[in-house]
């Protein structure tokens, strides 16, 4: 995702102008991608964090990063992305969220 304003660090306010809360947002993913940690430009064995795709009406596909593993729920099911936050970098959008739960 390119981005619209340019801030510094992770905020629910840059979150809150590319992701409308609102809205309901839909899980792509049905695992999560672990991060690994990167030492002299070479991946290591420790896991920093995991990755999932997700998407809402309007938008087009965009990674959330969660520190912990989560339990995905199935593809294409609505969830709520606990305090979702998102930082600016060189033109890019990274999201980031605590967790996340399936909306029934």
């Amino acid at each position: 995702m390119r981005t619209k304003l340019r801030k510094g660090g992770y905020s629910t306010d840059t979150a809150a102008t590319y992701v409308d809360q609102s809205q309901p947002v839909y899980s792509l993913s049905v695992e999560l991608e672990p991060q690994h940690k990167w030492e002299n430009n070479e991946p290591t064995e420790e896991i920093v964090g995991y990755r999932g795709w997700f998407s809402q009406k309007g938008l087009e596909p965009f990674q959330v990063k969660f520190s912990d593993q989560v339990k995905l729920p199935e593809y294409l099911a609505k969830v709520n992305l606990d305090s979702l936050e998102a930082c600016e970098v060189r033109g890019q959008v990274y999201f980031r969220a605590a967790t996340l739960k399936e909306v029934k």
